[in-house]
């Protein structure tokens, strides 16, 4: 996907609003001699930026506006390291809720409808930007935050929500627990906006058939405005983004380099209108694709791929590297398998070996050690590895209402 002349002209402002206000990435181009850029070449010259940078400028080092048209921060959770903290101007949220806006309506969601918002509030982009999206397009907004589940149901049921907006953990909680309690028959969800994680076709069905709704994935990251840059349509081929807001390029994560479209490999955005904290080429981790076709759906926004997972979440055990999303694609080919599963790898001191112990949940109607064979059989002859696995019965392993951890490694620890 080349630039436009458009997105080009945009991307020399934001260079020029760098250098001029002395921010952490104005004093890095300075000391290159960036000052714009004439092609698609010299773009792809610049250097990349990632969330490394931003620690290293926190707290507010990347902030190109002065400090009175500052207007809201937003944070990531900090759980790897120092937070990273992006400042927001009046028109970067109003931006914002504009994309927002447009995701509920390419989900055919309309001011009629009644959007109950699961994710959290506060430093965290997620609830505060359902909410302002909600808002903009001229919907009820439920806003109820995480957890609390009784109280999600009643006011589920209640006020008549019709749609439900949360991680997909926290929307596999609800299926079950509407399931559990019979209360399909008393809520009058149509539609479900589902963020912030990566999810398995397995959960995905599960959810679609339980509380009876259409599922939509939307996109985002805090770094960049939150999620509402991008959302499937009706097609559910793939992710709309808008390229009036941001500029997508899928690179080798190795190499660095760009890929031709249609090839895997890992999402660089770069903000083309953000003012309070500008970022060109940053690397999400997160992979896909970009899908060249245009849509049937008829849409002019392109489209990336569903997250296959991310770069930066690859383990390693006995030489073979693997991703969660390779467990999932193979246990959603095992009969009675659910969607839920956990990873634990430990070293055997002993025997000088890494052990990868695999637990999944299934059915009571299937013959747990048998599954567990089955298991260990498809790792075997499609991955190279062979874990412990350890078959519990569905609703054995905690359930999130934010995002799941998957994996667990004791090995450095």
């Amino acid at each position: 996907m080349q630039l436009n002349e458009t997105q080009r002209s945009q991307i020399n402002t934001q260079i020029q609003r760098l250098i001029k206000t002395d921010s952490y990435y104005g004093k890095i181009y300075k000391e290159l001699g960036i000052s714009g850029i004439q092609s698609q070449e010299d773009f792809e010259a610049l250097p990349f930026s990632s969330k490394d940078d931003l620690r290293n400028a926190y707290p507010l080092g990347i902030q190109a506006v002065p400090d009175e048209e500052v207007v809201r921060i937003h944070s990531s959770s900090g759980t790897t390291g120092k937070p990273v903290i992006i400042p927001y101007t009046a028109k970067d949220v109003d931006d914002w809720a504009v994309m927002f806006a447009r995701c509920y309506e390419t989900a055919g969601i309309t001011s009629k409808d009644r959007i109950q918002i699961t994710p959290g509030y506060g430093l965290w982009t997620a609830g505060i930007g359902f909410q302002t999206g909600c808002e903009k397009l001229g919907a009820m907004a439920i806003p109820m935050g995480p957890g609390n589940t009784d109280k999600q149901l009643q006011m589920m049921i209640d006020l008549k929500s019709t749609v439900i907006t949360a991680t997909s953990s926290y929307a596999l909680l609800l299926a079950e627990e509407i399931n559990k309690r019979g209360l399909k028959n008393q809520i009058h969800l149509k539609k479900g906006v589902i963020g912030s994680e990566r999810w398995s076709e397995k959960m995905r069905s599960y959810i679609r058939k339980e509380l009876g709704i259409e599922l939509y994935d939307i996109y985002g990251l805090t770094e960049i405005y939150g999620p509402g840059i991008g959302i499937n349509c009706e097609k559910e081929n793939g992710i709309h983004y808008w390229d009036d807001y941001i500029y997508i390029e899928i690179i080798d994560p190795k190499t660095g380099k760009p890929v031709p479209d249609g090839e895997e490999g890992e999402i660089v955005i770069t903000t083309l209108v953000k003012e309070g904290a500008p970022l060109i080429r940053f690397r999400t981790h997160d992979i896909s694709r970009i899908i060249p076709e245009k849509c049937s759906c008829g849409s002019s926004y392109p489209r990336i791929d569903i997250i296959r997972g991310r770069s930066d979440d690859m383990f390693k055990v006995h030489g073979v590297n693997m991703f969660p999303s390779q467990i999932e694609d193979l246990l959603q080919n095992v009969d009675g398998v659910a969607s839920e599963y956990t990873v634990t790898l430990a070293h055997d001191d002993e025997k000088n070996r890494d052990i990868m112990i695999l637990t999944v949940e299934a059915e009571g109607r299937v013959n747990f050690e048998t599954t567990a064979q089955k298991i260990k059989e498809l790792f075997k002859s499609r991955i190279g590895v062979t874990p412990k696995v350890t078959v519990v019965p569905v609703e054995t392993l905690p359930r999130s209402e934010k995002k799941t951890k998957r994996v667990t490694d004791y090995r450095d620890a």
